[in-house]
């Protein structure tokens, strides 16, 4: 991997995160694997004033302290075909920045013709469209822009297959959306109280941590840079879990969820009560999908087999996605309660357990966990 900073002496820098390779695809796509190595490689630091190399295309971003979005963002732009494995010039010469095939997070453009994304620019108001409306970042930037590329090529699909865009929505609205609204200084809610507890682990919090802490002795743009390669590496390999797991897992259970919906009157004429026969990550489809097939009254309760235990789970669907507060909470007098002493105060044999705050229970069998999500929605 090639570094340029504007120091003034060529290092050499030991790093052993990560590698990339490709291989074409029908001779159109490549794929690109993140792949974590054993073996040591060695990244060169060189001047920016020094001879370019010809066969790798230069990214630009700031030196001083970073922040998520500008590391995340070289990460994804070396995944592309246009910039793979690019060198990263770090460095706030306007003059270098000029001169570089992409920037990101600095030199004051936005303009995608140029491969310029910067985002702190007065009257820049970019967003990514599809009915979000946070400001983008230098991350949400390179996103919206190399995105559909980066899915297609993990799918090993055309860009205009109807699941990268699926994919391509839900990447941005479970992770992607986040950076670029803490980079911005969006808040969560709209609230003037303070929040009632302090979260530092997200993401930017973590990738934050990796900036040279001032009593160091050593602030060289040497080390400097070292740092940055350790966020990029972090905020990639978790854009690429994120991808990963939309790929392999949730787009699967988009089609179980789907089936499973339109089979609820099956289960209970109210249709308020879903089964799945498989369990799988149905609750961002859940809500979706009410919505496109206007479904009245909202689900209250979804069944699933725990396959550890090989019980019954019974949870109340919650009022949003990124809300506990449930629509219907499993009653509150079987709350806390567990085993005989549940079953007895239920009248359902074979119960297990009811949470304290009602927002899941088991039973022993589909048939008990059936009945106690029957009886929750009379109470």
């Amino acid at each position: 991997m090639m570094w340029v900073t504007t120091s003034t002496t060529t290092k050499t820098l030991l790093f052993n995160k990560f590698n990339f390779h490709f291989s074409k695809y029908k001779q159109k796509h490549f794929t690109l694997q993140l792949r974590l190595m054993s073996n040591a490689k060695t990244a060169r630091v060189s001047d920016s004033s020094s001879p370019s190399h010809a066969s790798l295309k230069r990214v630009g971003t700031h030196n001083g302290s970073f922040h998520c979005d500008e590391a995340l963002g070289c990460f994804m732009i070396r995944l592309t075909r246009n910039f793979f494995n690019a060198q990263i010039v770090r460095t706030r010469d306007p003059q270098v920045l000029e001169g570089l095939d992409a920037v990101l997070d600095v030199g004051g453009v936005y303009d995608p013709s140029r491969d310029r994304y910067d985002h702190h620019q007065k009257g820049f108001e970019e967003v990514f469209g599809h009915g979000f409306s946070t400001k983008l970042s230098s991350a949400g930037l390179v996103y919206k822009h190399f995105g559909k590329e980066i899915i297609a090529n993990e799918l090993k699909v055309d860009e205009e297959h109807q699941n990268v865009h699926y994919i391509y929505l839900a990447v941005y609205r479970s992770f992607m959306e986040a950076i670029d609204a803490v980079d911005n200084g969006i808040n969560q809610y709209d609230t003037d109280q303070p929040p009632k507890y302090v979260n530092n682990t997200h993401l930017s919090s973590r990738v934050g941590r990796f900036n040279l802490d001032w009593t160091d002795p050593d602030q060289s743009s040497e080390k400097e840079n070292e740092a940055f390669h350790r966020a990029m590496a972090l905020a990639g390999s978790e854009f690429l879990d994120s991808v990963r797991f939309h790929v392999n897992s949730w787009l699967p259970a988009k089609s179980i969820v789907m089936e499973t919906i339109a089979a609820r009157q099956t289960v209970d004429p109210s249709g308020e009560i879903l089964v799945l026969k498989r369990f799988c990550p149905w609750k961002l489809h859940l809500f979706e999908l009410e919505g496109e097939m206007k479904i009245d009254p909202p689900i209250k309760y979804v069944l699933y087999e725990d396959e550890r235990s090989k019980q019954w789970r019974v949870q109340a669907v919650s009022v949003s996605p990124d809300r506990f507060e449930s629509r219907k909470a499993l009653p509150s007098q079987w709350r806390g309660l567990r085993d005989d002493i549940l079953s007895k105060e239920s009248g359902i044999p074979g119960c297990v357990f009811v949470h304290m705050s009602g927002f899941i229970g088991g039973n022993q069998t589909f048939e008990g966990a059936l009945a106690m999500a029957k009886a929750a929605l009379k109470m």
